[in-house]
């Protein structure tokens, strides 16, 4: 189905877009659905139960589980943005979307990117906190301060990146509306954008050193000064304990950024449609996917809460 356009003058207005990333497996539409419903299922089930084990058990009422309370709970917003619309256009078949829902998705995508980077950020600046200044730890880390974290993690970049979508949309999409993605997204954008775009370019490495590199420069600086306080313990013990404590932090951090750089820094024509579509499920669905697992089983802590709850959740189902 080719787009609405309105004419006026020489320019083609473009009214809604075709997402295309599925389109050519059609005889693998029923089992994407099938796959990504499990997928989707499994997010919401996994970082719903981080949610309410980090709020119900009194044990666990730290700065470090209320911040992976608020990331589960940012996980289950990121991954909502695009895989219900996924879902969707799998089912039905129908893959158009609207040049305003088309906006507000890469608007929503890019405010919690942002927000996944600083939360991220915050995370490690508690372990920071944690390790290396144990004794001001309660006083530093107490909770009007991570409120205050969270809120500004939430908040920071959204000025800037209302106008940075404002400036994507803002371009003449000329000829093609055939997104090669499977939800709205910038490089896909481009791509079809027409004319001089290296100003929106530059805009876009502009935001990503600003919201993205400067909270990985934070993360690493925090974890050089933690492993240069860890190497000073005496005991291996106790070095195996703090690496331990910040291993599942250091996983989740590898992964979303290693993803996310590649396909935002990247120049657009070093990589394929495909590649592209890969990387973005990867750091928008896979990553929610596996942050619980990551946490949760390599946590003892988790580990004695599930075991403390999971049967009493199994005597309320049963009549």
């Amino acid at each position: 189905m080719e787009s609405e356009c309105r004419l006026k003058g020489n320019i083609s207005l473009i009214m809604e877009f075709m997402l295309l990333g599925f389109s050519d497996l059609p005889n693998l539409q029923g089992f994407l659905f099938g796959l990504l419903l499990i997928i989707y299922t499994g997010i919401l089930i996994g970082n719903g139960l981080i949610i309410v084990i980090t709020t119900v058990d009194p044990g666990l009422q730290t700065p470090m589980y209320f911040f992976l309370g608020n990331f589960s709970f940012l996980e289950i917003c990121y991954t909502s943005v695009t895989l219900p619309r996924i879902l969707t256009d799998l089912w039905t078949e129908k893959r158009n979307i609207s040049f305003l829902s088309c906006a507000t998705q890469v608007f929503f995508i890019l405010i919690l990117g942002v927000t996944e980077c600083f939360l991220l950020s915050v995370m490690a600046y508690d372990r920071y906190v944690a390790i290396c200044k144990p004794l001001y730890y309660p006083l530093i880390m107490n909770y009007k301060m991570c409120v205050w974290l969270v809120i500004g993690s939430w908040i920071i970049g959204i000025p800037n990146l209302i106008g940075l979508t404002y400036q994507i949309f803002s371009l003449s999409f000329c000829g093609s509306n055939k997104l090669e993605h499977v939800f709205c997204d910038i490089p896909p954008l481009l791509k079809l954008a027409c004319g001089d775009i290296s100003f929106e370019e530059y805009s876009i490495y502009v935001d990503a050193g600003l919201f993205g590199m400067f909270p990985f420069l934070f993360i690493f600086g925090s974890y050089a000064k933690i492993i240069a306080t860890v190497l000073k313990v005496p005991s291996a013990k106790g070095r195996y304990k703090a690496f331990f404590t910040c291993s599942s932090h250091l996983m989740v951090v590898t992964l979303y950024f290693g993803s996310a750089f590649i396909s935002y820094l990247m120049p657009k024509s070093s990589h394929s449609s495909a590649t592209e579509i890969v990387l973005s499920l990867f750091y928008t669905i896979v990553t929610p996917l596996f942050n619980p697992l990551i946490y949760s089983l390599r946590n003892k802590d988790f580990i004695v809460v599930m075991r403390k709850l999971l049967p009493k959740c199994v005597g309320l189902i049963r009549p």
